[in-house]
């Protein structure tokens, strides 16, 4: 059993900001460059904003020119599912397993020496853990993506 769970809907809305609701729970999308994580160049880990579930580090982040936080890869890969989208436009979705939260989209055209993937991420959908911070807030065994 997973120690990351989704709270119901009524303890959502009250916890996480219209726009964190919004993105997570509606399949929303924040603004580009006006968001919180697109620049972020501090060393840590993302997490699922609902659950906690680890999802991105700052080890696979880079500048996609895109607006958005975009990694190469999950630290986590099982806490990722895949979903095809094809309503707007041909592409695939990317949710947290344990909370199915909307997390962003993953596209083919990331740094090819890295994968090729780019993890196009929206920031409300992501919780920052500064590296100084991993061990204290329970995800300590994380500090080892940063050891040189």
């Amino acid at each position: 059993m997973s120690q990351y769970k989704k709270p119901e809907d009524q303890v959502l809305k009250e916890s996480l900001t219209p726009e964190q609701y919004k993105i997570t729970q509606l399949c929303g999308t924040e603004p580009p460059f006006r968001n919180a994580y697109w620049d972020n160049k501090s060393e840590g880990i993302y997490v699922d904003v609902v659950s906690g579930e680890p999802l991105f580090s700052s080890v696979d982040k880079f500048d996609s020119g895109t607006g958005w936080p975009s990694f190469t890869r999950p630290i986590e890969k099982e806490n990722i599912t895949y979903h095809q989208e094809t309503d707007f436009m041909r592409r695939v979705e990317v949710r947290s397993l344990q909370a199915d939260s909307h997390l962003g989209h993953v596209f083919e055209d990331g740094p090819l020496d890295d994968g090729g993937l780019r993890y196009c991420i929206n920031s409300a959908a992501l919780r920052f853990i500064p590296k100084e911070d991993l061990e204290k807030t329970g995800y300590g065994q994380y500090l080892a993506l940063f050891k040189k």
